[in-house]
């Protein structure tokens, strides 16, 4: 017995492998269930008592010295391959593809560095608010029917809790733990019971924004706007303000940008008058400021607020609003790697 396993140690030590596929048959032919070393292992009850000791620790010295013999053959064989392809193989079989931003958080991000560089903090508050932040403390009476141009729901009455129709909710909140100067934008999403379509959903994103001071006037209020504006479209872009009515700023307007896709000139998306609308904006109402515990003698201050779904449209040629919330690869991976 000794002599076969002395025989067998001579074979492995001579033993050489060209392939991945020799070390197998090696494998096989020594260790597997059927192999030389394991017949050993079968032999060694005809051994006579006074020699299983010696003949034991052979047979597992052999099989140690094997295994390694064996392993080390595999290992150089993978390492050449390695080597050779160039391969990490440690990666996963599959590629993973790169994830992007969705388009929403591109503009929006845009949005808050443009009014970063004019000094503008970034403010949030909760989506589910009460009657006082979103409607009351705006100036809206209770029996007003300013209320009636925003579609709310209700979570619950008495007192009314609802979802936030608005972002203009932080603007309270700000102003009544903040005294001025104040000067700050408001992004986050906003919630209004309205029909789904390829223009209006019930739940979209807005960024409006805040600057309240001393000596605050009209005529800042519209560089700010067109400062943004020209920064955001383009430096040929131009701007139009439009009378218009809010609760909570008196005067107020609609801000018009000049069609980035016509020059101008009239075309389908601006319906031929050179003009897209993008915002509402205004001087805070005395009676707003007021409410928040600011003197409105001694401060004024201006507001706006626009939708980001509206700008992000405008400025990449979307014409459903309903891809934004679908979840849409195709349509998603269009705006590049996420950064």
């Amino acid at each position: 017995m000794l002599d076969k396993i002395k025989a067998l140690q001579q074979e492995l030590e001579n033993a050489t492998a060209s392939s991945q596929d020799d070390v197998e048959l090696l494998r096989i032919k020594y260790i597997s269930k059927k192999g030389s070393i394991n017949q050993l292992f079968s032999d060694f009850k005809n051994v006579p008592g006074d020699q299983k000791k010696e003949v034991g620790k052979a047979i597992n010295d052999l099989k140690n010295f094997a295994l390694e013999k064996i392993n080390s053959l595999r290992d150089s064989f993978e390492s050449k391959t390695a080597e050779t392809s160039g391969a990490d193989l440690t990666r996963p079989g599959e590629p993973l593809r790169l994830g992007t931003r969705h388009p929403l958080s591109l503009v929006k991000n845009k949005i808050i560095r443009i009014f970063g560089r004019l000094g503008f903090t970034v403010a949030e508050g909760p989506e589910i608010e009460d009657d006082w932040h979103v409607f009351s403390a705006l100036n809206f009476p209770p029996e007003h029917p300013a209320r009636d141009m925003q579609d709310t729901f209700f979570i619950e009455k008495d007192p009314d809790i609802l979802l936030r129709t608005h972002t203009s909710s932080v603007q309270i909140r700000v102003m009544e733990n903040q005294q001025p100067p104040i000067r700050a934008i408001f992004p986050g999403r906003v919630f209004r019971n309205e029909a789904i379509s390829a223009r209006s959903h019930c739940i979209f994103h807005q960024v409006e924004g805040l600057y309240v001071d001393e000596n605050v006037s009209f005529a800042d209020l519209k560089q700010t706007l067109l400062y943004f504006a020209k920064e955001l479209f383009g430096e040929d872009t131009q701007i139009r303000l439009r009378p218009s009515y809010f609760p909570f700023t008196e005067p107020s307007a609609e801000m018009d940008v000049s069609c980035s896709i016509c020059g101008g000139e009239g075309c389908n998306v601006c319906k031929y008058t050179g003009w897209l609308e993008i915002l509402g904006c205004g001087m805070v109402d005395p009676n707003v400021l007021e409410s928040c515990r600011i003197d409105s003698q001694k401060y004024s201050g201006f507001a706006f607020g626009m939708g980001i779904e509206r700008i992000t449209m405008l400025l990449y040629g979307i014409k459903d609003i309903r891809h934004f919330f679908e979840n849409d690869v195709h349509f998603l991976k269009q705006f590049g790697p996420a950064v």
